[in-house]
């Protein structure tokens, strides 16, 4: 019978024969995916390890400029006058109709462009945006409000709505409540708030009328807040300053329009120079 010889093994002779895998190289962090697979591709073997510690330490190195940028950054934000930044956050919404919305006539005719460039040339750092949509009633205004308040954060919120409740006939029930729901979402947002009184003709019934009318006054006597008694006084018995169909005013009777407005908004304003409190 013959025997398989006792198999042997035949080890290295020396440590510095045996061809072990390269070990992983590190990685340094990095923004850049590209840059990323590069260093990947490098391994120990290949890198000498001075120049691995150089890039580490540059790693680092630009890891503190980074923060040292961002806490910059912020110290000078921190540093800003409070009144500078109040002077860039100051913004008044008109919440309208028609009236506000410009029917008829070029955008930069209407009384809330006007607005805007007498705040500008009397030194008020105020923006305005002008919410306002043609055909809008009480019920549309106090649903759109929310969104409206949300996107412009704003100082003095001027409510211009009711016309359309009425000229339809709409109960008035409803439109109180509309607009009640409508000052308050204002003021819970810490606006200022200006409400603005319409009336309709008496040919709509003399009960309905009056009681109309008095609803803004009673609106603003509730919630302690300014009123503009009638948008269109002196306007709407003028017909060279009416559009044809007798209901909404034209260029010429902008300007009108804005000055039974002003006195009361000027109140409510932050005087120039002066930062908002």
């Amino acid at each position: 019978v013959t025997r398989p010889e006792v198999g042997e093994s035949s080890p290295a002779s020396s440590a510095n024969n045996v061809d072990f895998p390269a070990p992983d190289a590190p990685t340094m962090a990095t923004d850049s995916p590209a840059a990323m697979s590069n260093d990947t591709s490098f391994t120990m073997v290949s890198m000498p390890s001075g120049l691995v510690t150089f890039f580490v330490r540059l790693s680092a190195l630009s890891t503190l400029i980074r923060i040292l940028l961002i806490g910059l950054v912020s110290a000078l934000t921190l540093a800003t006058p409070a009144g500078a930044q109040g002077a860039r956050a100051r913004t008044i919404v008109v919440l309208g109709d028609s009236l506000s919305a410009g029917y008829g006539i070029k955008v930069q005719e209407g009384w809330v462009n006007l607005l805007s460039q007498r705040l500008a040339a009397e030194g008020y750092g105020y923006k305005v945006v002008n919410a306002s949509v043609t055909g809008e009633t009480t019920q549309g205004g106090v649903s759109r409000l929310p969104r409206v308040l949300e996107l412009h954060k704003p100082e003095i919120v001027i409510v211009e709505l009711g016309g359309n409740d009425g000229l339809r006939g709409l109960p008035l029930a409803a439109s109180r409540q509309n607009l009640q729901r409508t000052l308050s979402l204002a003021r819970e947002a810490r606006a200022k708030v200006l409400l603005v009184g319409m009336m309709i003709p008496p040919n709509y019934g003399a009960r309905y009328a009056q009681e109309f009318r008095e609803l803004f006054g009673e609106l603003a006597k509730a919630n302690s807040i300014p009123l503009v008694p009638f948008l269109l006084d002196e306007v709407a018995l003028k017909p060279e300053l009416m559009q044809d169909d007798g209901i909404h005013p034209n260029a010429k009777g902008q300007p009108r329009m804005l000055e039974n407005l002003w006195p009361g908004l000027k109140p409510l304003l932050v005087a120039p120079g002066k930062p908002a409190g």
